[in-house]
């Protein structure tokens, strides 16, 4: 298993939300298909077809436990897997 689908895994579990690295998580995000907006320390996701907005922020090197969790339930909403694009 690669090093993103074991993220990606841990990220659905929700069994460590509070352990998942900022830069991890981005990247998840990404391979997804999502695309990235900037502005401060607000990273800003948004993908053709999903009507969340996804908003994260790091939290030292670790992603927030909350936003963690609300990514988690936009993932599985839209049946979103780690191969898609």
């Amino acid at each position: 298993m690669s090093r993103e689908a074991k993220i990606f895994e841990k990220i659905i579990r929700g069994l460590s939300d509070q352990n998942v690295e900022f830069a991890d998580f981005r990247q998840v995000l990404l391979r997804l298909g999502f695309d990235e907006r900037i502005k401060g320390s607000h990273h800003i996701f948004t993908k053709t077809g999903i009507e969340e907005i996804l908003n994260i922020q790091p939290k030292g090197s670790k992603a927030k436990p909350y936003q963690v969790k609300q990514v988690r339930q936009v993932i599985l909403k839209y049946k979103l897997g780690a191969g898609d694009e």
